[in-house]
């Protein structure tokens, strides 16, 4: 197997599994009105993790959100997936600014 296009066997297959788990710019792009609040989109993490990620990014000194997906995050061939939808959130932070809060979305 020489792992080129087309390629047959396992490899072949999970170099196609693979490549389709590829995420588009619509997912990878950031909330523009949590980017225009000053907040960085840092990654999408199931709500168990969400948790734990929050608290450690409140210790290191930021405000933390944890948004729900939105639709143009899930990958084309999962645009109805409630489960992904409800299951997984996507972590914001910014540094404080006078008179904010944690702001988290559930």
């Amino acid at each position: 197997m020489t792992g080129e296009p087309g390629a047959t066997g396992p490899l072949g297959r999970l170099v196609a599994q693979e490549a389709r788990r590829v995420l588009t710019a619509a997912a990878l792009a950031p909330d523009p009105r949590r980017v225009a609040a000053g907040w960085t989109r840092r990654f999408v993490t199931d709500v168990g993790r969400a948790e734990e990620s929050m608290t450690l990014y409140r210790a290191l000194g930021y405000e933390v959100a944890a948004d729900p997906l939105r639709p143009e995050e899930m990958p084309e061939d999962c645009e109805t997936c409630e489960l992904a939808l409800r299951s997984f959130r996507t972590i914001y932070t910014r540094r404080p600014t006078a008179g904010t809060g944690d702001q988290e979305a559930r």
